[in-house]
């Protein structure tokens, strides 16, 4: 449910500042793939018993990207974040 919070944003602002809506739009895309690697790693839990890792590691480089995206933005740059799904253009 971590998307919402950028959807949100997204939605109220798009209209006000092409900042802050494009990087609402990436922080949405970024939790979306998130998401649904945290939903692949539960079922690799589920299925193979191999899933704690990935899940670990979904789960550290989300926090860590999301700092770094927050740092980026708070200067006025365009962050991209890497390893995430284009899903929203």
């Amino acid at each position: 449910m971590a998307f919402l919070g950028p959807l949100i944003v997204w939605i109220l602002k798009k209209d006000q500042s092409p900042f802050v809506a494009d990087q609402a739009k990436e922080a949405l895309n970024f939790q979306i793939a998130v998401t649904i690697a945290l939903w692949v790693s539960i079922a690799l839990i589920w299925v193979f018993c191999i899933g704690l890792i990935p899940l670990a590691i979904v789960g550290i480089g989300s926090i860590v990207f999301s700092i770094i995206a927050a740092i980026e933005a708070n200067k006025g740059v365009y962050y991209r974040y890497p390893y995430t799904l284009r899903l929203i253009p």
